[in-house]
Parts: structure tokens; sequence; C-alpha cells
């Protein structure tokens, strides 16, 4: 996982996970319908996959780090299927889900290159109809200090709905918050 220990400890920690089911899930799927078969692309410590296993009927999550996909599945298994692979060239067959999200994870991905196959393969395994939503960071300087060391290539809300509609998706809308501190996005598959 490409984080330093900071980062890790941060991401880990009860605070986080509070924070993703009060504020950012909230803010980022508001008024966002999962449908019955979601997956998440990179849950890393499983902050967010503990809320979204309250939410819908069948959730896999998929995860790059070995490690950290075993470690999820010793603790989310029995609620979820995890899956170690890589969001950019998932072992995921064409249009199996009704929703597909990632929160806060994008920024990790190293290019932008990867984050646009990102793109692609959540349009691949999404069916008609099914919608791909999250959140990301923005460029802050606490974000900034909280990442010495780590990969990150942060996806600004210029130009994004752009990128989506490349990969496929329709109606793509991309929102900053209040503070200008993250973004979320939504967009469908026609």
């Amino acid at each position: 996982m490409p984080m330093n220990k900071a980062h890790r400890a941060l991401c880990s920690s009860r605070m986080w996970a509070r924070c993703t089911e009060r504020q950012i899930l909230p803010w980022a799927l508001e008024g966002v319908e999962l449908g019955e078969s979601v997956l998440e692309l990179g849950p890393g410590y499983g902050a967010n996959l503990r809320a979204l296993v309250e939410r819908v009927p069948k959730l896999t999550a998929l995860e790059i780090d070995g490690e950290t996909a075993v470690r999820l599945e010793r603790y989310w298994g029995g609620r979820a299927r995890i899956l170690q692979g890589d969001a950019s060239a998932m072992p995921l067959p064409d249009g199996g889900f009704s929703a597909v999200v990632c929160f806060t994870m994008l920024h990790h991905v190293p290019t932008s290159t990867l984050q646009d196959r990102l793109l692609a393969e959540a349009f691949r395994v999404l069916r008609p109809g099914g919608v791909f939503a999250g959140s990301d960071s923005q460029l802050t300087l606490p974000f900034r200090l909280l990442h010495l060391g780590d990969t990150m290539n942060v996806v600004g809300p210029e130009g994004f709905r752009e990128r989506l509609t490349a990969a496929g998706f329709d109606h793509a809308v991309v929102e900053r918050d209040r503070r200008g501190h993250s973004i979320r996005f939504r967009a469908r598959k026609g």
C-alpha cells in the first residue's frame, strides 16, 4: 500500500472510520441509488467497507495490496467478498455490478493513465444503468504533509467530468465540497 506510517495510522484509526461513516460516505453518496450489488475499489483498511456492508445487500471489495486484502478477508469475509487485484485491470466479468464506488483512493493511483484505465474498468464492470460514485481529497497543505513519501496524484475537478465521459459514462457530475478540500463524483453507464 503506497502510504507512509502516519498515513497508515490515520487510515486504520477509529477516528477515520467514524469520519468516513458520518461525513465522507453520506456526502459522497447523497442521492445515489447503489442497487443490490456494489463493488468498492481500494477499500484500504476497511473504514468505508464497514459502513457499506450495512447499506447494500451484496458487497465486493477489490484491494491491490495483498496483505491488506488478507486482513480485510479476515474481518469482513463473512459479510463481503474480498478480492486482491488491480482496479485498472480488474479480474471481474463485464456488467456484474449495479454500482462501483471509491472513496479517498484515486489520488493513490500513480498516473493519470492508470486512473483513466480504472475509470474504463469501472465502466466495464457496471451493468447498463449502473452508477459510478465516490469522492477524493484535494490538494491542501495538511493533505500534502500527510502524503510525504506517499504516492499522491490528486484528481482535480477541472477536467474530471470529461475524463469520466471519455471512459464511456453519461450524466457525469463532479462537485467540490464547501471548503474545497474534497470532490465527489457520480456518473452512469447508459
